[in-house]
């Protein structure tokens, strides 16, 4: 937790720099930091070579498919609370309502989540976070940063990291082993679940892993509608 809270206060520290870059009109350059961040890049990455990715190599074959869906819809369920939050921070009275609906189902029908009821019966499920609800008002993303532990961030992301802790109910779990036992088996689950995606890197994976995280992140905050120019000298 304390490793936690450090990033976000790094990164709110850093929040001053990319406001004033954002005032010029001249194409701005998302990751001034590229020499600190690739560091923090081979800092993860070395983790998570030798420690999460074959944690979650183990899980995958241990777990059958069944128990390990149950797993992530357990946590994803969880997750719903934050995104109802933060929805209704963007006032999307409509998919706040949505996310209530599903919460309550797959809760109290779906053992606690485990299963989800909800999407069958057209309860779709969005995903909604502090950092999307700040660009949603207008704050701009501030430049590529990558957090020790956390990985791919910009500087908005990383100071909504912060509420969204404060979101997390796992966090509220009283007893220290039960709760640091949920973290562990949300951070593997997640992880599994990204291992079938890495065989989509190719060439340099610092910069690849950059670009899909910046244009999923517009996409994200966009609600999927993306502003594209085109010149007819293009056609």
């Amino acid at each position: 937790m304390l490793k936690f809270c450090g990033c976000a206060v790094l990164a709110m520290v850093l929040y001053s720099t990319p406001m004033s870059a954002m005032a010029d009109d001249a194409p701005v350059d998302p990751d001034p930091w590229e020499g600190f961040n690739r560091a923090m890049f081979e800092f993860n990455d070395y983790l998570d070579r030798y420690a999460l990715k074959p944690a979650a190599q183990g899980y995958r074959f241990v777990m059958p498919d069944l128990a390990e869906r149950g797993v992530s819809n357990f946590f994803d369920n969880l997750q719903d609370v934050r995104t109802l939050a933060n929805n209704l921070m963007q006032f999307k009275f409509h998919n706040a309502a949505s996310d209530t609906a599903r919460i309550t189902m797959n809760t109290f029908f779906g053992l606690g989540g485990v299963f989800d009821l909800a999407t069958p019966f057209g309860l779709e499920r969005h995903d909604e976070d502090f950092g999307q609800t700040l660009g949603y008002w207008g704050v701009p993303s501030g430049n590529y940063l990558v957090l020790p532990f956390f990985g791919p961030s910009t500087v908005r992301d990383g100071v909504g990291l912060v509420p969204d802790m404060y979101l997390d109910l796992v966090g509220d779990v009283d007893h220290v082993p039960t709760r640091n036992t949920l973290y562990g088996v949300r951070l593997v689950d997640t992880r599994a679940e990204l291992l079938k995606a890495e065989g989509l890197i190719s060439g340099d994976r610092y910069l690849f892993i950059r670009d899909a995280y910046l244009q999923r992140r517009e996409y994200l905050v966009n609600d999927g509608r993306i502003d594209s120019e085109f010149d007819a000298d293009d056609f």
